[in-house]
Parts: structure tokens; sequence; C-alpha cells
């Protein structure tokens, strides 16, 4: 099973969705701030794939912060942030069997088929 956190207001997101369903796929969709945002979820995203990925720097949320909670980022203001703020968190991410990938590239893409599907 294929999890896709994300924000039902992204765009990216909602391509993600149609994209794994075009697959024929299965997955379930986790809205950050419809389901939430589980600790234990986002401390294994920053073991994994680190912190200055999972925080997205490029949208409105983050310029929207007061310049005051974006200088000095560390680890732990960073989690702070993205428990705080999880539309700060990069989308989509998906959560394929337990291997993480961030974003929606063509690199992206194709580990979520050779990963699904290894036949292919």
């Amino acid at each position: 099973m294929i999890t896709v956190y994300g924000i039902h207001t992204c765009t990216t997101y909602r391509k993600a969705q149609a994209w794994l369903g075009e697959q024929g796929l299965a997955w379930q969709p986790h809205d950050h701030r419809k389901d939430g945002l589980d600790e234990a979820d986002l401390d294994r995203w920053i073991a994994t794939l680190g912190w200055q990925a999972l925080l997205n720097k490029a949208g409105t949320t983050w310029r929207q912060l007061p310049d005051a909670e974006k200088a000095d980022m560390s680890a732990q203001k960073a989690r702070a942030l993205l428990l705080a703020y999880p539309a700060l968190i990069k989308r989509p991410l998906f959560d394929v069997g337990g291997k993480l990938l961030l974003g929606f590239d063509d690199k992206t893409r194709t580990s979520i088929l050779a990963l699904a599907k290894p036949d292919r």
C-alpha cells in the first residue's frame, strides 16, 4: 500500500494521486490538515530524509512566517515549525511499503513504480 501525505489544496499532491490511479496502484491519502500529523511519523521522516529536505521554503506558509521564526534554523527549530505548520512539509511525501519518497519528479515516479510493481 502507498500512503500519499500532503494537503488537499496542493496541486502537486492532487496530481500525484491522479497519477497513482492512472497507474492502477492502490493508495491512501493522508491530509496533514484534516488527518493530523503524527510526531512519530515526522521524526521518522526527519531521520530518513533530513529536516532540510522536508522543509518547504517555496510555499506561502514559509513566506508568511515572521523572519524571526525563519532565522537560525536548526533541526529542533525545523521540527517544531513542521509540527506547528504542517503545510511546511514538502509534498507530496510517499510511503511505499516503508520506503519514503519526497516530491513528484520523474525519478520519484520511477521509484514508486519499481517499489510498487517490482516486476516492471
